[in-house]
């Protein structure tokens, strides 16, 4: 376990009343800290120290006994990996057993005394790594707190030497401290106190007098040259000084921006956010196919949420906690977030029930139904319990200006030009009906500006890039129950494609109401959703929420590069 550095702060830092509480804050969870690393259970190992006298070439070999700390025990998800098969079997005796239970009143009896005993003896072994555990989580807690605690001191104490109103100025300090922070934690170098270079300003202070005597001195005896020396300054100054208000003004608005701006490259944040799709399509795929990973049951039991999430709020997030990050770097994060988004349950339940056989008796059986439940919510609804008050700030601006690249991960399109006029057009109809319902629906949303209801209606309690809670919003006007969704490739795609919906781009039997990709960048993702109109043969035309943040009617030409294929609706 890596532990945080203990500051030291000089006596002149802890009469400042300004330093006082967090400088107390620091030593106290310092403290703390100590306190919790102590308890972690210590072993004691051999270490064989080796010296060579270089004159005569001999070797000492001296033995010694040091104290490190127990290696932590592993968690309860490497033991529900390593135990995954034996509870499979474990479970299909178990129901294979209970099939005999009816006419044998002993084997039902010891069946029960088994399963109990199972219970039992699982509960004692998660009691006690729980509790060997116990002090590794404590210790990591404290160090956390620590980490924050010595992030705010250090803050405080640049705040005072270089004070600032800006509350956007103060932000980015904290930041810098933050890393600056990071960086030496990494090298190894604990963070002092400032002893030295209050020395160091001393001694500069006595040779600037020393040398100050000296000058006026020299000016003295020059005055008239200086005189006119600086009253060239005094104008040199005010022309520098309207320059410097033009480029405060200029680094202010940079600075602004910096500081809404997603630190990540394009790249980075689109491959951490496809690999968070791969997680959910991994996680919808394996709902799919539980009937086949869990047989022979007789029934199965579905109620499932929504799968998918609001990638502005991922990358919000990643940004607050990481400013620039690459994909190795967050993966472990990614593997938090995704574990607080979903959580996939799978509860065995057993029912007895009753039949009547050819003679008219009644006979008990167990009935075995296995319930399905996948708990979801969005990201934004837990992020305030990750985020400290600063943070949670940050995470804000991040999110309200999409990190300045609003497009970044599709879900609309910037297209500014007005609506296109459908008056001329004459419709091909093709094999399949349609629904024309669903296009009446969408083209009656013609103008909306802002994507007020479709992305509220979703759940959404602030503004997401639309198309796709537009299009499930029509679906479901018109009587439709799924698709739902709000992610163009893991929400919309996938379920066309595993319910055997979809078709290409150069798919020929378009129909009304059918749901149209687009992937604009060309790398195989959908990043862009609409409602087919209809086509004359040569385009297709549709119907479009969040283009350039309106409904629009567009079209493109059949087997456009841009369309990524269908989601057929019947």
């Amino acid at each position: 376990m890596k532990r945080e550095p203990r500051l030291q702060f000089t006596d002149a830092e802890r009469a400042d009343p300004e330093l006082e509480k967090p400088i107390r804050k620091a030593e106290k969870a310092a403290a703390k800290a100590d306190a919790a690393q102590t308890k972690i259970p210590k072993k004691t190992v051999k270490v064989k120290e080796r010296a060579v006298d270089l004159t005569t070439g001999k070797v000492t070999t001296r033995l010694r006994f040091e104290e490190i700390d127990k290696k932590k025990p592993p968690s309860k998800l490497t033991h529900t990996l390593r135990d995954a098969p034996g509870n499979t079997v474990a479970g299909a005796l178990h129901r294979e057993i209970a099939k005999s239970e009816d006419e044998n009143v002993g084997v039902e009896s010891a069946h029960k005394l088994e399963k109990a005993a199972e219970t039992g003896g699982r509960f004692i072994q998660s009691a006690r790594r729980s509790h060997q555990l116990k002090p590794y989580r404590k210790a990591a807690a404290a160090e956390h707190r620590l980490e924050k605690a010595n992030v705010d001191a250090l803050y405080h104490r640049s705040l005072r030497e270089n004070p600032t109103s800006n509350p956007l100025s103060r932000w980015q300090q904290k930041r810098a401290i933050r890393k600056q922070y990071a960086a030496a934690k990494r090298t190894g170098q604990a963070t002092t106190g400032t002893a030295k270079a209050a020395g160091g300003t001393a001694r500069a202070a006595k040779t600037a007098v020393k040398r100050s005597e000296q000058a006026a001195g020299f000016l003295w005896r020059h005055k008239k040259g200086f005189l006119i020396v600086a009253a060239l300054f005094l104008i040199v100054c005010m022309f520098l000084n309207f320059l410097s208000s033009c480029s405060m003004m200029s680094q202010t608005l940079l600075s602004g921006l910096s500081g809404t701006t997603y630190p990540s490259t394009d790249e980075a944040s689109l491959a951490v956010e496809g690999e968070y799709v791969s997680k959910e399509l991994a996680l919808q795929n394996r709902i799919d196919n539980i009937e086949s990973e869990f047989p022979g049951y007789d029934e199965y039991r579905y109620d499932i949420g929504e799968i998918g999430h609001n990638p502005h709020e991922l990358a919000s997030y990643l940004s607050t906690v990481f400013q620039e990050y690459t994909l190795s770097e967050v993966a472990a994060e990614l593997e938090r977030v995704f574990g607080l988004q979903y959580e996939l349950t799978l509860t065995e339940i057993v029912e007895t029930r009753t039949y009547t056989d050819e003679d008219g008796d009644e006979h008990e059986y167990d009935y075995y139904i296995l319930d399905v439940t996948l708990t979801s919510r969005p990201i934004g609804s837990f992020v305030a319990e990750l985020l400290d008050a600063d943070q949670l700030e940050q995470y804000r601006v991040y999110l309200a200006t999409s990190g300045n690249r609003p497009l970044l991960f599709g879900g609309g399109t910037a297209d500014g030009g007005p609506s296109e006029d459908l008056s001329g057009v004459r419709f091909v109809d093709g094999e399949r009906p349609g629904n024309q319902a669903v296009v009446d629906i969408a083209q009656s949303q013609v103008g909306n500006v802002g994507g007020q209801p479709y992305w509220s209606w979703y759940g959404f309690e602030s503004r997401v890039e639309w198309c796709a809670c537009f299009v499930s919003w029509c679906f479901a006007q018109a009587g439709y129950s799924e698709p739902r969704f709000s992610g163009c490739t893991s929400g919309g795609m996938a379920w066309y494609q595993s319910h055997g919906q979809w078709g290409d781009r150069n798919y020929s039997d378009i129909a009304p109401g059918d749901a149209i990709f687009f992937d604009w960048d060309n790398s195989g993702d959908a990043d862009h959703v609409g409602i087919v109109v209809g086509t004359d043969g040569e385009r297709v035309y549709t119907v479009e929420g969040n283009s350039g943040d309106a409904c629009k009617i567009r079209s493109y030409p059949l087997g456009s590069s841009v369309i990524r294929g269908y989601g057929l609706m019947n």
